[in-house]
C-alpha cells in the first residue's frame, strides 16, 4: 500500500472581505502519495502557491482540512506548525535568499544547527554538485549555483517534503535543467516527496503527477507513467 503524504479536503482560502474578497482556493480535494515528484501547474493567481503555503505550514486555510501523514495541520497550534516545518519541510523559492556574507557551506550550516537529524553541510553540497564551491560566497556563484546552494540548504535537514515555488523562474533553460536534475536526483536518492509550483508547462513532463489549477481549484490531475529526464525537457 502506498504511503500518503497529504490528504486535502474541502480546502478554501479567502483574503479580504466584502467587494474586495479574493477566493484563492475554492474547495480543493487532493491526495498526494509519498515519494513522488508532483508539479502544480497553472497561471498566476490560480491558487497553486496558496496551496503550497498552506501544505507547507506557512499559511492557514479559511476552511477545509490538510492531513500530513494522517496528522491534521489545520488544527495545529503555531508552535506545532513551527515544529512541523522544522522537522519535515524544506523550501526552495524563485529567489535564493542566501546570506551574502556567508559562504555556501555556512549558508547550509545555518539550517543544520536547528534541524533534528541533519546531514553534514558538505554532504548536502556534494549532492547538488557543489562540493568544489563550498567556500565560495554567493556573489562568486552563478544564479544556478546559488539556487543549488538554496536546495542544499533545504535538503540538509533531510525533510520529508520539499516545496519548490518557481525554482527555475529566474534561470535560463540550460541552468534551469541543471536545477531540475538536482531535484530529480534528490527524489531518487533520498525518497523525498517534491512539490514544484510552476507556470512552465514543459516541466510537467518530468513529474510523476501533474495537478492543473484554474481559478482556485484543481481542474485536472494527470498521472505520468513515463516521466522525462530533465535533460529531455524542451524549454
Amino acid at each position: 500500500m502506498t504511503d500518503i503524504a497529504f490528504e486535502i479536503s474541502g480546502l478554501t482560502k479567502t483574503y479580504g472581505s466584502g467587494a474586495a474578497t479574493v477566493r484563492a482556493l475554492r474547495g480543493v480535494d487532493l491526495t498526494l502519495p509519498s515519494g513522488e515528484i508532483v508539479v502544480l501547474l497553472g497561471p498566476s493567481g490560480s491558487g497553486k502557491s496558496t496551496l503550497l503555503n498552506i501544505a507547507g505550514g506557512l499559511d492557514r486555510a479559511t476552511s477545509g482540512e490538510v492531513l500530513f501523514q494522517g496528522q491534521s495541520l489545520t488544527t495545529m497550534s503555531d508552535r506545532e506548525l513551527t515544529r512541523y516545518r522544522r522537522d519535515h519541510v524544506g523550501f526552495v523559492f524563485q529567489f535564493y535568499n542566501l546570506m551574502p556574507s556567508l559562504t555556501a557551506h555556512e549558508n547550509v550550516e545555518l539550517v543544520t544547527e536547528i534541524a533534528r537529524d541533519p546531514m553534514d553541510p558538505g554532504e548536502a553540497l556534494d549532492l547538488v554538485g557543489l562540493g568544489e564551491r563550498t567556500d565560495h560566497f554567493p556573489a562568486q556563484l552563478s544564479g544556478g549555483e546559488q539556487q543549488r546552494v538554496a536546495i542544499a540548504r533545504a535538503i540538509a535537514k533531510q525533510p520529508t517534503v520539499l516545496f519548490c515555488d518557481e525554482p527555475t523562474g529566474a534561470l535560463d533553460s540550460h541552468t534551469g535543467r541543471s536545477v531540475l536534475r538536482v531535484l530529480s536526483d534528490i527524489n531518487k536518492k533520498l525518497g523525498t516527496t517534491i512539490l514544484i509550483v510552476t507556470h512552465a508547462a514543459a516541466q510537467a513532463e518530468m513529474a510523476d503527477r501533474v495537478i492543473r489549477f484554474a481559478d482556485g481549484d484543481v481542474s485536472e490531475v494527470e498521472l505520468n507513467d513515463t516521466p522525462l529526464s530533465p535533460e529531455e525537457i524542451v524549454w
